[in-house]
C-alpha cells in the first residue's frame, strides 16, 4: 500500500490494533495519544491519511478535525465513532472529513477505506507536483493528463501565449480545444480581460453575423435594439471561435477583413471601431482539404494558422486514461454527494483498451454515468462493459468510410456512427422529447438540434 498513516486515539489498545493491521499492509504508522499530540504529529510527520477517534478527553474529534483542516488543507481524515455517535460523524463529513467508520471496526472495511484515502492523497500530490513542475501550464496539464504528448501541448501554449499571434487549435471532438484556448488566455497579458467563446456550429447561419459583429437597432426585422457582438464583448481580451470550419463563405470574407484591418463595423452600422482582441480558432475539420474544395478561403486559413497547435486523440495517449478516469470519478462523487469510490484494476485495463471516439469528453461522461449508476465502493469491469456495450461507445465494425480513407476520416466516421446511435437511443427513451434528451446527453438544445439535422434524425420518428 505504501504511505504514512497517523492514528489519533487516547485508547492505547485501539492504537496498537490499528498499527498491527497497517504495518502488515506496508504502511508507516504514527501513533498520537489524544488530540493535542495528533495536531503536533501532523505538522511533524506530514501523514498521507489520518484515522481520528471521535470521542477523546480534552479536545474532541470535531475540534481536532477543524484544527487539521487549517494545518493541512486537503489531508484525508477518517473519523472513528461508536454507533450512538453516527449523527456527529455525519456532521464531521460536512466539516470536511473524508469518511467515517463505526465501532467495532471491520477489518476489511478499514483497510478499504484507508486504501481509497491514500489513492486520493496520491492523486492530489500528483496534481500539485504537476503544477509545480509545469508552472503556469500546470492547470492545463492537470486537465489533460501527464503524457509526453500533453507536455508538448503545454510547452506550445507557454511559447505562444505571451504573443498576439492568431492561434489555430486542431483536434478531434472532445480533445480539449477550448481548454487550450482558455490556457492561452490565462497565460497572456490579457488574462484580466474577458475570454469570450462562440461555437460556430451551434448558431444558425442567419444569426452568426449578428452574433460575431453585433447589430444596430433596425438593422433587420426583429432588431429592436442595439446589440454588442462577440468581438466587442471580447475587447481587450480573447475571442475563441470553435468549429471555425462551419463559418459560411460570406462571413469568412468579413472575418478576414476584421482580422487584417483591426476595424469592426456592426451589422447596419456606418462607423467602424478599432478592435483590440486576441483571436483563437479551433476545428475538427481538415481545413486544408476544405480550402482545396473551395469551402474555406485560403487567405483566411493562412491568417488563422499563424501558430498551430494539434491536440492528440485520447487513443494515442492511453496512459492518460487511468489518471483522467480517477479524476472524473472524484469530481462526479463530489457533485453527486456520493462517498469516495475507487476503480478496479481490471476496469482500468478495460477503459485503457477502449477506442474513445469521443475522446476526453466521452470518458468524462462514462465516469459520471458510472458514479450515478453504481452504489459500489469499487467500480468493477462488469459495470463498464455493460455501459460501453449499451451505449455503443466502442468503435463499431464496418465503419461507413470509403476505401482509401485516412485514419482521421475513419475515426470521424466512427464518431458519427456512435453519436447517431447514442442520440437515437436517448430520443427513444424520451419518446422524442429533445429537451429531455439534451439534458440526458449533457449538451445544449441547439447543439443537439444541429447534430440531429446533420445525422438525419427526426424527433417525430421516436414519438409514441
Amino acid at each position: 500500500m505504501g504511505g504514512t498513516l497517523l492514528v489519533i486515539d487516547d485508547d492505547a489498545a485501539s492504537r496498537r490494533l490499528v498499527s498491527a493491521i497497517f504495518a502488515a499492509e506496508g504502511l508507516v504508522v504514527v501513533e498520537a495519544d489524544g488530540g493535542e499530540a495528533g495536531i503536533r504529529a501532523v505538522e511533524g510527520y506530514r501523514p498521507d491519511v489520518v484515522l481520528l477517534d471521535m470521542q477523546m478527553p480534552t479536545i474532541g474529534g470535531l475540534a481536532v478535525l477543524e484544527a487539521l483542516a487549517k494545518a493541512a488543507p486537503g489531508l484525508p481524515v477518517i473519523m472513528v465513532t461508536a454507533d450512538r455517535e453516527v449523527k456527529s460523524a455525519v456532521q464531521a463529513t460536512r466539516l470536511g472529513a473524508y469518511d467515517y467508520l463505526t465501532k467495532p471496526i471491520d477489518h476489511d472495511e478499514i483497510i478499504g477505506t484507508v486504501h481509497r484515502a491514500l489513492e486520493r492523497s496520491r492523486l492530489r500530490a500528483e496534481v500539485e507536483e504537476l503544477r509545480g513542475r509545469l508552472g503556469e501550464g500546470g492547470g492545463l496539464a492537470v486537465e489533460m493528463g501527464t503524457t509526453p504528448q500533453v507536455r508538448e501541448v503545454v510547452e506550445q501554449v507557454s511559447t505562444v501565449a505571451a504573443s498576439d499571434l492568431t492561434v489555430l487549435v486542431l483536434g478531434e471532438t472532445g480533445t480539449g480545444k477550448e481548454l487550450v484556448a482558455q490556457a492561452l488566455h490565462r497565460q497572456s497579458r490579457r488574462y484580466r480581460r474577458p475570454f469570450v467563446a462562440l461555437d460556430c456550429g451551434a448558431i444558425p447561419d442567419a444569426l452568426l453575423e449578428s452574433e460575431l459583429f453585433g447589430h444596430e437597432r433596425g438593422a433587420f426585422t426583429g432588431a429592436e435594439r442595439k446589440r454588442q457582438g462577440r468581438f466587442e464583448l471580447a475587447q481587450g481580451g480573447t475571442l475563441f471561435l470553435d468549429e471555425i470550419g462551419n463559418l459560411p463563405l460570406p462571413l469568412q470574407s468579413k472575418l478576414l477583413r476584421v482580422l487584417e484591418s483591426r476595424q469592426l463595423t456592426s451589422v447596419g452600422g456606418a462607423k467602424s471601431t478599432t478592435m483590440d482582441v486576441r483571436f483563437v480558432a479551433a476545428t475538427n475539420d481538415d481545413l486544408q482539404a476544405r480550402v482545396a474544395k473551395g469551402l474555406f478561403r485560403a487567405d483566411l486559413y493562412y491568417r488563422l494558422a499563424q501558430y498551430t497547435i494539434l491536440l492528440p486523440a485520447l487513443r494515442d495517449r492511453r496512459t492518460d486514461v487511468a489518471y483522467l478516469a480517477r479524476r472524473f470519478l472524484e469530481e462526479a462523487n463530489v457533485e453527486l454527494r456520493r462517498p469516495p469510490r475507487a476503480i478496479a484494476p481490471d476496469a482500468l485495463e478495460l477503459l485503457e483498451r477502449h477506442a474513445w471516439p469521443g475522446n476526453v469528453r466521452e470518458l468524462r461522461n462514462v465516469m459520471r454515468q458510472a458514479a450515478l449508476r453504481s452504489e459500489d465502493l469499487v467500480l468493477g469491469q462488469e459495470l463498464f462493459q455493460t455501459m460501453l456495450a449499451k451505449g455503443r461507445l466502442s468503435s463499431p465494425s464496418g465503419v461507413p468510410a470509403p476505401v482509401g480513407s485516412s485514419l482521421r476520416e475513419i475515426a470521424e466516421a466512427a464518431l458519427a456512427v456512435a453519436e447517431k446511435q447514442a442520440i437515437g437511443d436517448t430520443l427513444r427513451s424520451t419518446h422524442g422529447n429533445k429537451s429531455q434528451a439534451a439534458r440526458l446527453l449533457q449538451t445544449d438544445y441547439k447543439t443537439l438540434h444541429l447534430k440531429m439535422k446533420r445525422l438525419g434524425l427526426r424527433a417525430r420518428d421516436y414519438e409514441r
